[in-house]
């Protein structure tokens, strides 16, 4: 074995070139899990407008629907922004450069995405009700999002401590 191999603290026999190919892969990977949500999403939103009783909405439900569909423009932006990147940036052989703005990327995107199903929701609440229900409605999927998506895996590294 030569001197760039090896376990490097992470629990795995790998080069550091291997690493980076195998954090490239998975993060590609994750990233199908979430283009169909955020491609739904939009698709919804990209229809509304078409609905018969959409001119019927208030100011407060269009303002709504127009910040979720840039939102939801935004999260599909930054979600596929790291196959492009790759695929221009592959032949540079910098794959390090690559994966570390696409997880910065994938992160955005999902914050986003969060956002904007949170306002979805906010939006279909409010057609639905127009009360109360709408502010705890979409606090309490706020906070879902944020609890799951970002809350747990943060409070995970924090609890494992540096280097761990």
């Amino acid at each position: 074995m030569d001197a760039t191999a090896g376990d490097s603290g992470h629990g795995r026999d790998e080069t550091e070139k291997e690493r980076i190919d195998r954090n490239l892969g998975e993060l590609l990977q994750e990233l199908r899990v979430a283009l169909p949500g955020v491609q739904v999403l939009f698709a919804f939103l990209l229809v509304v407008p078409f609905n018969q009783r959409f001119p019927e909405i208030t100011t407060f439900q269009r303002t709504i629907y127009f910040i979720t569909l840039l939102l939801a423009t935004a999260a599909s932006a930054c979600l596929i922004a790291p196959t492009a990147h790759h695929r221009i940036e592959f032949r540079a052989e910098d794959k390090r450069r690559i994966v570390f703005s696409a997880t910065k990327l994938a992160i955005v995107g999902l914050a986003l995405l969060a956002c904007a199903m949170t306002g979805a929701v906010m939006l279909i609440t409010d057609v639905l009700y127009q009360s109360t229900t709408v502010a705890i409605v979409a606090s309490a999927v706020a906070l879902l999002f944020g609890g799951l998506w970002f809350g747990w895996p943060i409070k995970r590294l924090l609890d494992s401590g540096p280097g761990a």
